[in-house]
């Protein structure tokens, strides 16, 4: 059974649970909330065409066994820089001190490739050692950018070297997440 624990608007106000965290993040516009919903079968997280529509920390309570952890997107919503600047606080408020946290899933529109704030993101990751996990989302869509950048495991020391290819619309490459998660 999965249920919707709230939105938080900061680490403080999070629940003190002793459920292990799995936590998506990804630039605005990813698939982020409709890969979590492939993943638990269900429309738990809200899905929109606007980017940057998730802008708080949303967990997920499932089987009360784990929490997924709804991060908000980075990098192309359009909010003001005082709201950017308050949600990178937010976010390594919450990488740097949350304890329950066990995986960053560190998602990448596979139609675009890596971009300069994903490279960002895993430096801080690797400079921090939080482990995260790359997975490549929309991976039925038609390339848009040709030319990108390769990510190589052994120049990121958090990262976990398998990276993952998922399309949330075809339910492709679920699996493995789900099998990282515990869940059917």
């Amino acid at each position: 059974m999965i249920k919707f624990v709230g939105s938080f608007e900061t680490v403080k106000s999070l629940p003190n649970s002793h459920f292990a965290e799995y936590a998506f993040i990804g630039r605005s516009n990813v698939g982020k909330s409709s890969l979590i919903n492939a993943i638990v079968g269900q429309p738990i997280a809200r899905t929109s065409n606007t980017p940057g529509r998730t802008q708080s920390l949303n967990l997920f309570n499932v089987d009360d066994r784990i929490m997924i952890v709804d991060l908000p997107g980075y990098g192309y919503a359009r909010v003001s820089k005082a709201d950017a600047m308050r949600w990178l606080g937010r976010l390594e408020d919450y990488l740097l001190n949350r304890r329950q946290l066990k995986r960053l899933f560190v998602l990448i529109d596979s139609r675009i490739g890596v971009k300069d704030a994903d490279l960002d993101l895993m430096d801080f990751c690797d400079a921090n050692a939080i482990a995260y996990q790359i997975v490549y989302t929309k991976k039925d869509k038609k390339v848009r950018e040709h030319n990108q950048v390769e990510i190589n495991h052994t120049e990121h020391g958090a990262m976990v070297p398998e990276i993952l290819y998922t399309s949330a619309e075809k339910k492709t490459g679920l699996e493995s997440i789900k099998g990282i998660l515990g869940v059917k």
